[in-house]
């Protein structure tokens, strides 16, 4: 017998405070986890209304996928992330970009560094400043490998399900140099992401994988955001700021 709305949101309610949790500790203290929870809640609602009933697996992958996308919208309209942090990712990302083009092949930390006429400790420093940015990019960056099937992959359906197929080629454009940017990503980096989103290592775990601090992991990770970016952009990615896809992203 299939469940009422009621029994669907009671059910999976605490997919939600999972999801909020999970966010939570990557974000500035400024952010309340009870923001987070109640937009979820919005997420898991909007699921029951759309989702046409079956397996209820399924409908917990699916409203994972809507609960995610309420609490990233929610942290976009509370502009949560300063402008002096924004424009510090920007400049980090214009540096890699520009070397990229001169080196043809990732900068060392050292070579970004110069580039910016920062010594490299001050470089590093910059990373942890500007670590916020990758948030919304790594939560979308795992996109539910039990269910996309492919690294680094992309849900190229839109909100309705169907989708408009202009929107649905641009997605399959951006999945494909996204996957690009991160194989060109140096080996370390590459290491870490998989770390992280292939075998779900915390960072304390990553840490001990690599024989490195906490911090240098936080650092690595902005980095090899900052490269991503940098990438997208050169390859023609450069959306205006109000673009929900890429900002979906990154």
């Amino acid at each position: 017998m299939p469940l009422s709305e009621d029994q669907l949101i009671a059910r999976h309610a605490p997919l939600v405070r999972r999801q909020a949790l999970a966010l939570i500790g990557k974000l500035p203290a400024s952010v309340e986890l009870d923001d987070l929870m109640q937009a979820g809640m919005m997420g898991l609602l909007d699921a029951v209304r759309r989702y046409q009933q079956q397996a209820d697996a399924q409908f917990e992958t699916y409203a994972v996928t809507r609960i995610r996308g309420a609490m990233l919208d929610e942290l976009r309209s509370q502009d949560w992330l300063p402008r002096s942090v924004r424009a510090k990712a920007r400049s980090i990302e214009d540096a890699i970009r520009t070397l990229r083009h001169r080196l043809l092949r990732p900068a060392t930390e050292a070579e970004i560094a110069e580039e910016m006429g920062l010594n490299l400790a001050d470089y590093q420093a910059l990373l942890e400043e500007a670590h916020g940015v990758q948030i919304l990019m790594y939560e979308d960056l795992a996109q539910h490998r039990e269910d996309r099937g492919g690294e680094g992959a992309l849900d190229t359906t839109t909100e309705g399900g169907g989708g408009n197929p202009l929107d649905w080629l641009m997605r399959e454009s951006l999945r494909s140099v996204l996957i690009e940017a991160i194989r060109n990503l140096p080996e370390r980096e590459q290491l870490l992401l998989s770390l992280q989103f292939e075998q779900d290592l915390n960072q304390k775990e990553i840490a001990a994988v690599l024989e490195i601090t906490e911090g240098r992991v936080s650092q690595l990770r902005s980095q090899a955001v900052a490269r991503i970016r940098a990438w997208l952009a050169s390859h023609s990615w450069e959306p205006d700021e109000d673009t929900d896809d890429y900002e979906h992203l990154l």
